[in-house]
């Protein structure tokens, strides 16, 4: 036989033995591995155990059913307050009204007044995302007495109260950019700058949505009557 060729031959024994063992070890390593998986699943169950059984997240986890509770409570004594909906008071209520809550925002109106109408669905849409505020309106037309005790010369006008004290208004669309068209949102940033609401920490996507959502309503629902003072 040729030495090379005698050569070759061995040299390929020998690559395909080192190649058999290679698999070999591959193949070791992977049946380690399996057996190694439900060891380590079942010390993770292990773990997961003894987390919820750690008095302190069971603490924590009690203390926040108990602020939910205490939360929602409150919210329904405000409700039983006349929080959370837009409503219409006579002016023999107002004063009751506006001192029976902490904080309360009253919108001085006009049935017919075009401006009174974008007020009123901006504020509506605001007074479910503030219960801790107080939201109410009053026809300036049947309130002479309190019209003429607070000075409301300009409708729509609205009075912002504290224990039943009026600490600020707005005054027509003065303070909003003097056009129909701003936002809800530019209100709502305007009544948390005065303190009469709180602010609500929205995700930045969620309030351009909102944003545009209410702009569009107000544009599409409110008539397009022109007012008079």
């Amino acid at each position: 036989m040729d030495p090379d060729s005698v050569k070759s031959t061995l040299s390929n024994l020998a690559f395909g033995n080192v190649m058999a063992a290679a698999a070999r070890d591959y193949q070791k390593e992977l049946l380690n591995q399996g057996k190694a998986q439900p060891s380590s699943c079942v010390n993770q169950e292990v773990d997961l155990d003894e987390l919820m059984d750690d008095p302190e997240l069971e603490k924590l986890h009690a203390d926040r059913i108990a602020a939910l509770k205490r939360e929602a409570e409150k919210r329904e004594a405000l409700k039983r307050q006349g929080h959370g909906e837009y409503r219409e008071v006579s002016e023999g209520d107002f004063l009751g009204e506006v001192t029976g809550s902490e904080k309360v925002i009253c919108h001085f109106f006009h049935h017919d007044f075009y401006r009174c109408k974008i007020m009123d669905k901006h504020l509506k849409s605001l007074t479910s995302m503030h219960v801790d505020t107080k939201f109410i309106k009053l026809d300036a037309e049947n309130a002479p007495f309190f019209v003429t005790k607070l000075g409301v010369k300009t409708l729509p006008c609205v009075i912002l109260f504290r224990k039943g004290i009026a600490v600020d208004r707005l005054v027509g669309f003065q303070d909003l950019g003097g056009k129909d068209d701003f936002s809800t949102k530019k209100l709502e940033n305007l009544l948390i700058k005065k303190g009469i609401i709180s602010e609500k920490k929205k995700d930045p996507d969620e309030e351009e949505e909102y944003d545009e959502k209410r702009r569009r309503t107000v544009r599409t629902s409110v008539n397009s009557d022109s007012d008079s003072e």
